[in-house]
C-alpha cells in the first residue's frame, strides 16, 4: 500500500464498501485500505462514517482525517493528521496479525 508523508500528515488510498453490515476496517487489499460501512452514500452519510472509523482505528480527531479526493466514489485518497507513514504501517500490520 502506498503511503505518502505530507506536511499534515499521511495520505493513503482506501476503497469503501457501503451499505454494509457493520462498519469496520477490513485490512489491505488491492493496494488500499478497505473499509466497510454500515451508512448509506446519502447526504455524506458515508464519508462522515469513513471519517469517524479511521479517526477510530488511527486513534486520532475525526478533524484529522480528511478526504482528498474520490468524494462521491468508492476509491477515495484520505489523509491522516498527524500520523508518520511508520505509524500508519505499524496500526495496520498490529490489526492484522491478530
Amino acid at each position: 500500500m502506498e503511503l505518502r508523508e505530507t506536511d499534515f500528515g499521511v495520505t493513503l488510498g482506501v476503497h469503501v464498501k457501503v451499505r454494509a453490515g457493520r462498519t469496520q476496517v477490513l485490512g489491505v487489499k488491492a493496494d488500499a485500505l478497505s473499509v466497510a460501512l454500515a451508512a448509506a452514500p446519502v447526504d455524506g452519510a458515508a464519508n462522515d462514517a469513513l471519517r469517524e472509523a479511521l479517526a477510530d482505528y488511527f486513534d486520532i480527531a475525526k478533524s484529522q482525517v480528511r478526504i482528498v479526493s474520490g468524494d462521491k466514489h468508492r476509491h477515495k485518497v484520505v489523509a491522516l493528521g498527524g500520523l508518520s507513514a511508520d505509524r500508519v504501517r505499524a496500526r495496520i500490520a498490529a490489526a492484522s496479525a491478530r
